[in-house]
C-alpha cells in the first residue's frame, strides 16, 4: 500500500458523501468480528469508510493517448496561449474595423490571402482586405472578419455593406487557454476533451496516479463460469462480468480470482491471496445471514470488520473492513441488482478517493413519477427508472422493469435511479421524486 498523502488544496473528504436525504443516528460499532447491532445510513457508512482510507501516492508518466480515464497527478499549467495567434473564426475577408462603412457600401482592395497555416506576410492598410479562411492568422493591421456570404467580389474589388462591427468573427490569442493558466487540476479523471486540451498545449506525456489494483471474486457453490454446462440448482456467475465492466471504466487493474466455494477455509485463503497484491478486495455473495454465508467469519480471521449492514434497498447486507495486509475489503450481496447498486453508492466513491480522484458530486433532478412506488420507512430505496421527455420537453420518470433484486435486466433497461429517502413512505403517481441519471456514475 502507498504511504498517506494529503495533497494541498484537496477538497475535504466530506463532499464525497452524498446526501440521500436520510435521517437517524449511527448506531453501529466496529470491531474484529463484529459489525455492530444495527445498519448504518448510507452517508454514515461512507464517512466510516473514507475515514480509514488513504489515497494512492505513486505516480507514473503515460502518453496523452493512454491517459483516458486516468487520474491526473499534478496540475497542468499552460506554457503558451491557445490559440497561439489571433485568427479567423469564419471563411471571409479580414479588414480594419475603422474602415467598415456606417451606411451604404464600402469598396476594399483585395491585397492577398491568409490561409490556415499560410499567413499573410504584410500589413493590411487603409481600404484593403485580405481573403482569410477559418483558422487563418489575422494579418497585422486587421481586427475584423466579414464572412464571405456577406460580400460581393469583382476581381480585386470587394464590396461590403454596412451593419458589421469591429472585432466580429475573430478568435483572440489565448481565448481558449491563456499562458500561465492552470487548465487541469491534480485529481481530475481525464475525459476525452481533456486529452484534446493537453494536445493543444503540445503535451505528449502526462503525470497520473497509478491504477488501483482491485481483486475480485464471487462466492457460492451454485455458481459456474459462463460457457460451462449447468448442473441442477446452478446458475452462471454474472457479477464478476458486471464488476469487470464497472472497474474498467474507473481504469482499475482487475485481479480476477474466479469463483470460491462456500467453505470457510477456502474463503479465508482466497481473501489472503487476493489481498497480497491488491489495494482493494471486492467479493459478491456470502454476506447475509444464511448458513452458507461465511465471508464475514473469514474476514474476521484475516482482518477487521467495520460494518456489514446499510439502511438501503436493494443492498442492505454489505460488509466493509480492512484485511491484515492493509487492503480495503467490500463484501457485496450476491443478488446482481443489490451488488451493482451497492457498488455504485458505496464502493465507487471509495475507489475514486483511493485513486486520488476529485469527488464526483451526484447529478440529481426532481421530476414527476408516472408510476406509484411502494416504500417502507427507515431505509433509502433505489428504484430503477427510465427518465424520459415528452414532445414538449417535459421530463418524467417511470419504472424500467420488474424490480426484484435478482432481475439484472432492470438495471440494463434503466437510465437512472429513483431515490426515495429514509423518511419517505409510499409515493403516488404524479408525485415529484429525486432521480439520479446513471451517467453521473460513469
Amino acid at each position: 500500500m502507498d504511504s498517506p498523502r494529503r495533497p494541498a488544496g484537496r477538497i475535504p473528504r466530506e463532499v464525497h458523501i452524498e446526501n440521500d436525504m436520510d435521517t437517524g443516528t449511527d448506531h453501529a460499532q466496529g470491531g474484529r468480528g463484529h459489525g455492530g447491532p444495527g445498519p448504518l445510513r448510507i452517508k454514515d457508512a461512507l464517512t466510516r469508510i473514507l475515514a480509514t482510507l488513504q489515497p494512492c501516492t505513486k505516480q507514473e508518466r503515460v502518453t496523452v493517448r493512454q491517459a483516458l480515464g486516468r487520474v491526473l497527478g499534478a496540475d497542468v499549467v499552460a506554457t503558451g496561449n491557445v490559440p497561439a495567434h489571433t485568427s479567423s473564426a469564419m471563411d471571409g475577408y479580414a479588414v480594419r474595423g475603422a474602415d467598415l462603412p456606417t451606411a451604404g457600401t464600402g469598396t476594399f482592395h483585395l491585397a492577398g490571402s491568409a490561409l490556415a497555416g499560410h499567413p499573410f506576410a504584410g500589413e493590411v492598410g487603409a481600404g484593403e482586405c485580405i481573403r482569410i479562411t477559418t483558422g487563418g492568422a489575422l494579418p497585422h493591421g486587421a481586427d475584423t472578419v466579414v464572412v464571405q456570404e456577406e460580400v460581393t467580389v469583382h476581381g480585386a474589388r470587394v464590396h461590403i455593406t454596412a451593419g458589421h462591427h469591429t472585432g466580429q468573427h475573430v478568435r483572440r490569442a489565448g481565448e481558449n487557454v491563456a499562458a500561465g493558466a492552470t487548465v487541469l487540476h491534480a485529481g481530475r479523471r481525464l475525459a476525452p476533451a481533456d486529452l484534446g486540451i493537453l494536445a493543444s498545449l503540445g503535451i505528449t506525456e502526462v503525470l497520473v496516479f497509478r491504477r488501483l489494483r482491485v481483486a475480485l471474486f464471487s462466492t457460492g457453490d451454485e455458481l459456474r463460469p459462463p460457457g460451462e454446462p449447468l448442473g441442477a440448482g446452478e446458475i452462471y456467475d454474472s457479477n464478476r462480468c458486471t464488476f469487470h465492466g464497472a472497474l474498467a471504466r474507473l481504469g482499475a487493474e482487475v485481479l480476477d480470482f474466479g469463483i470460491v466455494r462456500d467453505d470457510p477455509a477456502a474463503l479465508r485463503m482466497a481473501l489472503q491471496d487476493a489481498a497480497a497484491g491488491a489495494d482493494v478486495v471486492i467479493t459478491s455473495g456470502g454476506v447475509s445471514v444464511g448458513v452458507a454465508d461465511h465471508v464475514k467469519a473469514a474476514l474476521a480471521q484475516v482482518g477487521r470488520i467495520g460494518f456489514w449492514e446499510v439502511r438501503m434497498k436493494p443492498g442492505r447486507p454489505i460488509a466493509f473492513g480492512r484485511l491484515d495486509s492493509g487492503a480495503a475489503f467490500f463484501g457485496l450481496p450476491g443478488n446482481p441488482v443489490s451488488a451493482l447498486v451497492t457498488y455504485y453508492r458505496i464502493v465507487q466513491p471509495a475507489l475514486d478517493f483511493l485513486s486520488g480522484a476529485e469527488p464526483r458530486l451526484p447529478l440529481a433532478l426532481t421530476v414527476p413519477t408516472r408510476d406509484a412506488l411502494g416504500k417502507a420507512r427507515g431505509r433509502c430505496e433505489f428504484h430503477r427508472g427510465c427518465l424520459e421527455a415528452d414532445p414538449t420537453g417535459t421530463f418524467s420518470v417511470r419504472l424500467a422493469a420488474p424490480e426484484g433484486s435478482g432481475i439484472l435486466r432492470s438495471m440494463s433497461l434503466a437510465n437512472c435511479f429513483i431515490v426515495l429517502p429514509e423518511d419517505s413512505g409510499p409515493v403516488a403517481a404524479g408525485a415529484l421524486v429525486r432521480v439520479e441519471p446513471f451517467a453521473a456514475f460513469v
